[in-house]
């Protein structure tokens, strides 16, 4: 396999190796069509390499059935690579035993479980889905999001995903995609389909 060469070696007093296997935080931001596409792909990396995985949607319905939350739970339970635990706001929170009053107040109790999770170590990678309307939206306290990241213990990897990714968390991340839009069949009028859209 290819390995990249970074263009610059940074003077921090890390080795190689160190650098290569610190975690990471990583941004799928923009209108184009793919951010949480490609968030599941580093996840099916994730399960491939044994790594507990937790996946949390903080936007999307309960009742929308995406592929990739039966492959993964599928794959997860299998026996083989890593856990996956899949988490639905619109769900209420598998964790929460009273209902939630707002998608605001859900949203929080989401974010507040992501930092116990964090601290905990639960998973090596998470997938924060649609997350970054929450702070987009003011819901969740963006600095306190990427404190909380700067912070976080071990070797976690965290992806977030969503529209209008707040310039503090762009700035804080590791990577950033921003994945514009060229064309999309929307444009023309076309509904979005089985197996492209879900």
């Amino acid at each position: 396999m290819p390995q990249g060469q970074p263009s610059v070696v940074p003077d921090d007093g890390l080795t190689t190796r160190q650098r290569r296997n610190r975690p990471l935080t990583i941004v799928h931001t923009g209108v184009g069509k793919g951010k949480s596409t490609a968030a599941f792909g580093l996840a099916l990396r994730a399960w491939n390499q044994g790594w507990p995985v937790g996946v949390f949607q903080f936007v999307k319905s309960a009742k929308w059935k995406v592929g990739e939350e039966r492959a993964l739970r599928v794959l997860g339970a299998s026996g083989e690579g890593g856990t996956v635990a899949w988490h639905k706001m619109g769900e209420g929170w598998s964790w929460v035993q009273r209902s939630m009053e707002s998608s605001e107040e859900a949203a929080r109790e989401g974010w507040e479980q992501v930092k116990r999770d964090l601290a905990a170590e639960t998973y090596r990678l998470y997938v924060l889905d649609e997350f970054a309307y929450p702070m987009h939206w003011g819901w969740v306290d963006t600095a306190e999001v990427v404190a909380v990241l700067r912070e976080r213990p071990g070797a976690q990897h965290v992806v977030i995903t969503g529209r209008n990714a707040p310039p503090a968390l762009v700035d804080a991340a590791d990577l950033v995609t921003d994945m514009s839009k060229v064309k999309h069949p929307m444009d023309t009028g076309q509904k979005g389909q089985r197996g492209i859209e879900w």
